[in-house]
């Protein structure tokens, strides 16, 4: 696990030079369909690539942006609506077979199809009318961390050339660097803070709402920790309740729109006592951790790539190994 998220960085400076002219054309044809909405669909971390992208479709194109739920189409047979609409699908394998059956019925129903995949061959790839290659390779751990990242840089690139944001195009080609630079930040804090844990809450807001889901997932399953993500807002209606003396909780910020309400919540956190660890910004009685300051949208992805070397040490720390979690495969067939 710790090896491969340290290849992020390659990982993310080959993809974004080899798919400079794909997301050019996409950039053009997603202008002129000008879609009425976009459906996303993915799964496990895909499925928080997608939430990191429809806070990105949102509020820099405009588009109304909802997941899909695959057991429409897989389980119930359902034929969705989607004349007009962009249909993102995420996928490190490509092979679900309820990925699968999602994608057809949203071809079927008249969606234009972008399908960003790992495995170049694999169905979905085959199926989508836009295959848009993450080019993270082979990635042995079963926890996934650079074909994570992978799929996050990818969906920055796609809305960069779609909303021809020149500012965030030249910003991401400076990501390849800052996550080498983001790998080695010591969090080792969150090491001895989590250790001993039970429990936690991950928060974050907006563009970094994908990536507290992406952390608690994967304190789940490779650190055997209840860890459930939250937005800042969303955490005071009813979990706030068991916040108190030594709860711990990790926050993530960008350095946006969201930041102050990330700041107001955690210093409330550490007024009921909370350990709170507090990565992106600073408020008083709360532990900050080192970060770098890059563009807003990019900041959630240096974030995920510092926490990604805490948790396999956290893992490790606590008697777990992080590349083979127990009851999981590399490769999930849901139907």
């Amino acid at each position: 696990m710790f090896i491969e998220a340290g290849e992020a960085s390659a990982v993310v400076r080959r993809q974004i030079d080899a798919n400079g002219a794909l997301m050019q054309d996409l950039g053009r044809r997603l202008r002129a369909l000008a879609p009425r909405a976009v459906v996303t669909c993915g799964r496990g971390s895909s499925d928080h690539a997608a939430t990191f992208a429809k806070y990105l479709i949102e509020t820099r194109i405009g588009a109304p942006t909802s997941s899909a739920a695959p057991s429409i189409s897989s389980l119930y047979a359902a034929h969705p609506v989607l004349e007009g609409a962009l249909f993102l699908a995420i996928s490190q394998s490509g092979q679900s077979p309820d990925m699968m059956a999602t994608v057809k019925a949203a071809k079927t129903a008249g969606a234009f199809v972008i399908a960003f995949v790992n495995v170049s061959d694999s169905p979905l790839a085959k199926l989508a009318d836009a295959f848009v290659p993450l080019y993270a390779g082979l990635e042995t751990s079963v926890a996934a961390t650079k074909s994570y990242i992978a799929s996050l840089a990818a969906v920055v690139h796609l809305v960069a050339a779609w909303s021809e944001d020149a500012e965030l195009g030249a910003q991401l080609a400076e990501l390849p660097d800052l996550l080498s630079r983001a790998l080695p930040l010591d969090w080792s804090l969150g090491v001895k803070r989590f250790k001993d844990a039970r429990g936690l809450y991950v928060i974050g807001r907006g563009v970094g709402l994908g990536v507290a889901q992406e952390a608690a997932l994967k304190l789940k399953e490779t650190c055997g920790l209840h860890a459930e993500a939250f937005s800042a807002v969303e955490v005071r209606h009813g979990p706030m309740a068991i916040v108190g003396e030594g709860f711990p909780v990790l926050m993530l910020a960008q350095d946006d729109e969201a930041k102050d309400s990330v700041e107001d919540l955690a210093r409330e956190f550490a007024a009921r006592g909370a350990e709170v660890l507090l990565g992106g910004a600073q408020a008083a009685g709360v532990t900050s951790l080192p970060v770098l300051t890059t563009h807003p949208v990019l900041q959630p992805i240096l974030l995920i790539q510092s926490f990604y070397r805490m948790t396999a040490a956290l893992a490790l720390a606590r008697g777990y190994d992080p590349d083979r979690p127990p009851h999981l495969n590399k490769v999930t067939e849901t139907v």
